[in-house]
């Protein structure tokens, strides 16, 4: 019986070794934490956002990163296989805002426990506390290049194998265990990873009142990040301030198309809170809450326009007196009111880092990988998925859709070598 290591524990590990798994083949899943799924506990808030109910098509189009390599792999386990998937294994799903799936128990222990089961039953060995030092590699008589051979433990453990899947994440949540290990295991097999940054983080900004804003979350708005004149992205949606910044779908979504301006320089942010509104209907508005307080403070009538923790901030940022009785406010102050509520601005400093990253940029080059089967080109039987692959996505389900597709089609990839296949 030919036999496989999946080395790392995660989605696209515990994918791949349920792929891979069956009567011809033995599979031994070696993770090096002590248990698995350690950073699916805390994707989606701890919900687990598992994929995107959308087409093919669409999920390509949400890839940041080498989405022409992913066309085979998404088209050969869709959103929609990883929801059949999860389903028929007892998992009840459902389908939120924006097309995002989570399990109905808002669990993200429930995604794993399913996973786990399916490699029981599939009788994939998992051992825990397993950490590899180095991957083996082999080149026998005849072979233009080398094979895969098993893995060394930290413990100076030799465990053969007839194939490998390296499944053991980027850069992001080091603390679930993602050290960038694999980046080290390819580089010594002759594979060139490309650089890596954190992606899908928060956003340092530098105007200090931010701290008075911390926690508060804006629906609904629309958020616009620009380079002098030229516009970098602009979304609706939510958003969320903190001690540092602000974070949220929008700023995650946001921080992936920035990142190389930011380098140079410091970039505009401008919140419109009221995008429904056209600046004449937000002046009537504005207009009829005077109205109704004309004899008040202007800071006692903003209560029906923002939020009670953003009123201290927009009355100063609005440079209008806040005693100062509403009926003396002039057309020009409040025309800067109305600006002011269009485009809050901040400015934005730097990324935050990997501790905070949902994905890494960067990986294990794929122009070194067979994008139907995630088989590295330069050394037979040795295979890459998920986050260790330079891929990453937008937020909302479509990166774990990369991590069960690569899983399944470098798994399907290794058991299609040897004959029939069925998950």
């Amino acid at each position: 019986m030919k036999k496989l290591i999946v080395v790392g524990g995660g989605a696209a590990g515990m994918m791949a070794a349920a792929a891979a798994a069956g009567e011809e083949c033995q599979v031994l899943l070696l993770e090096k934490n002590e248990k698995l799924g350690k950073k699916l506990y805390i994707t989606g808030k701890g919900r687990c956002n598992l994929t995107n109910r959308c087409q093919v098509e669409e999920l390509l189009q949400a890839v940041c990163s080498n989405r022409k390599f992913l066309y085979s792999a998404f088209y050969g386990f869709t959103a929609e296989d990883t929801i059949d998937f999860f389903e028929k294994r007892g998992l009840p799903l459902k389908t939120e805002r924006g097309n995002r799936v989570f399990p109905v128990s808002d669990h993200a222990s429930d995604v794993i426990r399913t996973l786990e089961k399916s490699l029981r039953e599939k009788k994939v060995e998992m051992r825990l506390k397993a950490e590899v030092s180095k991957i083996l590699t082999e080149k026998r008589p005849g072979e233009d290049k080398p094979r895969a051979a098993g893995v060394c433990l930290a413990d100076g453990t030799i465990e053969k194998a007839d194939a490998l899947i390296l499944a053991t994440g980027g850069l992001s949540y080091p603390s679930t265990g993602s050290t960038g290990d694999g980046f080290r295991f390819a580089r010594e097999v002759g594979h060139k990873v490309t650089p890596c940054f954190p992606s899908l983080v928060p956003l340092e900004v530098r105007e200090e009142w931010v701290k008075e804003l911390q926690g508060l979350s804006l629906k609904n708005v629309e958020l616009t990040i620009t380079d002098g004149r030229k516009e970098l992205y602009r979304g609706f949606g939510e958003m969320m301030f903190t001690h540092f910044g602000v974070t949220g779908p929008l700023v995650l979504t946001a921080s992936t198309l920035i990142q190389k301006r930011l380098s140079d320089h410091p970039l505009g942010l401008r919140v419109d809170l009221k995008p429904a509104l056209a600046r004449e209907q937000l002046d009537q508005r504005i207009l009829r809450e005077f109205d109704q307080g004309k004899n008040r403070q202007f800071k006692n009538v903003l209560g029906g326009l923002f939020p009670s923790k953003l009123i201290p901030v927009m009355i100063r940022q609005s440079g209008i007196l806040p005693e100062k009785p509403v009926h003396e406010i002039t057309r020009e102050e409040r025309q800067r009111l109305v600006e002011l509520t269009k485009g809050f601005p901040l400015t934005v400093t730097a990324l935050r880092g990997y501790n905070e990253a949902v994905v890494t940029r960067g990986g294990v080059d794929v122009r070194e990988m067979d994008p139907s089967t995630m088989e590295s080109k330069k050394v037979q039987n040795l295979y890459f998925a998920g986050e260790v692959l330079d891929l990453d996505a937008l937020t909302g389900g479509f990166n774990l859709q990369i991590a069960w597709s690569t899983g399944y089609a470098a798994g399907r990839g290794y058991r299609e070598k040897g004959g029939d296949y069925e998950l």
